[in-house]
Order: C-alpha cells, then structure tokens, then sequence
C-alpha cells in the first residue's frame, strides 16, 4: 500500500506539472506573474525533492543527450555578451528549471504513466476551457479580461484583441481561446489530445465510452479555435501516422522505399511553402505572411544577422522594455513577445552555434522515437512482442511539436521545452536498452506497477 501511494503521488505531480506547463497562460491570468513564479519554483522544489527520495538507479547524468548539456551551457554563458544581463539570467534560471523538472519526470516515470497523466491533465484542460467558454457565452455575454487586468472604460474600448481572456465566441463557433487565452495555444492542446486520447482508445486503455467522448471534445476543440497552423499540424501528424504504419508493415529490411517517399514528400511540402504559400494559406484563411509574422520574421532576421554566430543573449520569453525587442514589431496593437519561429528565435538569442546544438536535440530525439515507434518491440534476446499502439505516441507528438515550431516558438519554453526535454532523455536512456514495450494494461491508478529501478530505494525507506 505504500508503494502505491507514492506511485499515487508521482502520478500525482505530474498531472499537476503538465496542467502547469501546458495552461501556463490561464495560470497567470489567474494569478499574474509574480504568483506564476512562485508556483513554478515551487514545482521544481516539489520535484527535487521527489526525485531525491525516488532515486532512481538507473539514471546517470552523462546518459541525458549531449545537446541538451551544450545547449543550456551556451545559454549560460551568453549572459556575459548578452544586451540584457538581467533578463539573460532570468531566462537562462526558468530553462534550467524547467529542463530539471522534465528529467525527474522522464526517469521516475514509465512511458505508460507519462501517457496516462498527460491524458489525465489535458483532460482538465479542455474539459475546463470548454466549461469556461460556456460560462463566458451563457452568463457573461461579453468579452472579459483577465481579473489582474484593471482598466477604465476609455481604456477597455480600445484594448487589444489578443489581451482578451475570452472574447466571447463559443456560440459564433470561434474562435474560442479557452483557458490558456490564445487559440493557437489551445488549438494545439486539442491537437495533443486527439493523439493521446486516440492511443488509448486504441491501446484499451481506457473504456470506450470515455476515449470516444475525449476524442470528440479533442475534435471539436479543433473545430472551435480554427488555427489554420495548428491544421496544417494535424495534416502533419496524420501523415507521420501512415509512414509509421507503412515501416511497421514492411519491418527493417524494406523501409527504403518509405524513406524515399519521405525525403521527396518532404521536398515537395517545403517547395509548395516556397513557391505556392499564398494559395495554402489562403485554403486555410490566413495571408500569405501569416497574419503578419512575416514582419516580425523580417525583423528578427535583420537583427540575428548582426550577430549571426553567438547571438545577442538567451532570453526565452522576449523582454518588451529591454532593446532590441521594445522596438522590434507589434502584433494586434501589442508588442510581440517572441519570433514565432523557434528557429529563427534561437538564431536571434545564441547565433548559429545555437541553431546547430538545437537542431541536433530535436533530430535526435525525432530519430530515436521514430525507431521506437517503428521497430518491432523484444523481451530481451528472446522473440518479438506484437507492436504496441501506445509506442507511437511520442513519435507522433514530436512531429507536432517540430510542425509547431515553424510558427510558433513554444517549443523553447514552458510546455514546449518540457514535453522536448521529456522526451529527448527518456528515449536516449531506453534507446540503450531492449525494448520492453509490449502493450500496456488499462489497471486502476492504485494499482500501477513501479518501475524495477525504483523497487530498491522504497524497500530500503521499510527498514528500520
């Protein structure tokens, strides 16, 4: 019983760090940033001590991937050249952070408790904004700010769109901005519930009536927040799905043809963005700068250019008082708040030498989740396992972050970085080993097995 309590406790944890992460935005409009900081430094605290207590052996420093090590390290160390020393440090603490919290949850949970609290806490997620936008339309009947906002009537008629919490949208049929304020924002959580919620439809994790119910509210928050980036993800995701079944079909020997369909695929998708993007995105109803990233995009180029190797100084989140961004652009009559482009954002902050340890963490990581997702799953040397449907989750999931990455730079930060950083470290550690995927059992909550390599440290916490 002791055992499953604390198995009930890092389900626990991660459930409220994922709800953290991923509605970070509706955390602060609730309790503004000072109170935002405060409970993030109070997670990380939480998960030192959890891990701690945990220990699990198997983890060892050296096994994180390398690119993260050099990636934070030239993060650190651009604080000495950075523009904005202050904002550096600040910057270089939450990825720090943040990056610690992904590595306790990537070693002391299973893969199978990664996918379940994550389902359990997009569940809070979209369930709750979908209650919000209800109570919004229903009793509110009008826009409304955050509580922490306070302005005067002058100053409401002509506040900013994107300010809004809600704008009161969900009978127009969109777009709704759910908690987390943004539509994109929430968009892509309807996006990341559909590929968990479907996994464990599939996998019989959960009972059918609750995994089609989920699937249809993941659906529908599709449908609502209509972000024409967050579709071309879908697409994205859909099409990654069919390469990962095709692999599983024709199994190690027989892949080159899905890999030369891949790379022309891949060609052709990057020249009709090059060539024919006004046509795709106005299918999708955005101009062919996407609502105007184009200029942002412009200027963040014109500065990354002219400290194209090292960058102007790690900031994460853009600082608007701090230059070069309080002159940089505006977006809805606000300034804008980062590059929406993660790879143009690293460029900007850590020059070229940053791009290039970035790219190799999100390749790597895509790399070995692929291989994870594809490749037929053995006990040991012994015979293989059936494919298990929950392997292709973090594959999947990673495609939609990459996509996202294009328009968006969330991947750096909060969510983005944790799911990134999750991911890279548990599949650089199980890419080491045999797999023991075979398909997980749906068993209640207290009933989670607990990882072999925690069994020593909470048999040794029963001893006298």
């Amino acid at each position: 019983m002791a055992n499953s309590k604390t198995r009930l406790g890092v389900s626990a944890y991660a459930i409220v760090v994922f709800v953290f992460a991923l509605g970070s935005n509706g955390v602060r409009n609730l309790i503004d940033w000072p109170g935002f900081i405060i409970a993030a430094v109070a997670l990380a605290v939480i998960g030192a001590v959890m891990f701690l207590r945990l220990r699990p052996e198997r983890f060892r420093w050296y096994r994180l991937p390398a690119p993260i090590y050099l990636f934070l390290a030239l993060a650190a160390l651009s604080i000495i050249w950075s523009q904005y020393t202050l904002e550096s440090v600040l910057g270089t603490i939450a990825q720090l952070l943040t990056t610690f919290v992904a590595v306790a949850l990537a070693f002391v949970l299973t893969w199978h408790e990664v996918l379940r609290t994550l389902g359990t806490a997009l569940r809070y997620l979209i369930g709750l904004s979908l209650l919000f936008e209800l109570w919004v339309s229903v009793f509110i009947r009008e826009p409304i700010l955050p509580p922490w906002l306070e302005l005067t009537a002058a100053q409401e008629a002509n506040t900013p769109k994107l300010l809004y919490w809600s704008r009161d949208l969900l009978f127009e049929g969109g777009p709704i901005q759910g908690l987390v304020a943004s539509s994109t924002l929430f968009g892509f959580i309807g996006l990341i519930g559909l590929i968990v919620f479907a996994i464990q439809l599939r996998a019989k994790l959960i009972t059918r009536f609750a995994g089609w119910f989920w699937v249809l509210l993941a659906v529908a928050t599709l449908a609502l927040t209509r972000s024409a980036t967050v579709t071309v993800a879908l697409a994205a995701v859909i099409v990654a799905l069919a390469f990962a079944l095709w692999a599983r079909r024709v199994g190690p020997e027989g892949r080159l043809p899905v890999y030369i369909t891949g790379a022309v695929l891949l060609a052709g998708m990057t020249a009709a963005l090059l060539f024919a993007r006004s046509a795709i995105f106005g299918l999708l109803g955005k101009s062919s700068d996407l609502t105007g990233r184009g200029e942002t995009w412009e200027g963040v180029i014109q500065l990354a250019q002219q400290r194209p190797w090292f960058g102007w100084g790690w900031i994460s989140y853009w600082a608007p008082w701090a230059e070069p961004f309080a002159s940089l652009d505006t977006q809805g009559g606000i300034q804008v708040m980062s590059a929406h482009n993660a790879w143009l954002d690293v460029w900007l902050q850590l020059g070229i030498v940053g791009l290039f340890l970035f790219f190799l963490l999100v390749a790597l990581t895509l790399w070995r989740v692929w291989f994870r997702a594809v490749d037929q799953p053995r006990r040991g040397f012994g015979a293989p396992l059936p494919y298990a449907t929950s392997a292709l989750w973090p594959f999947l999931l990673m495609v939609a972050l990459v996509v996202q990455s294009l328009t968006e730079s969330r991947i750096l930060i909060e969510s983005g970085w944790l799911l990134l950083v999750l991911l890279a470290a548990k599949s650089r550690f199980d890419f080491e080993l045999p797999s023991l995927d075979a398909e997980p059992q749906r068993v209640p909550w207290r009933q989670v097995p607990i990882p072999r390599d925690h069994a020593p440290a909470l048999a040794a916490k029963r001893r006298p």
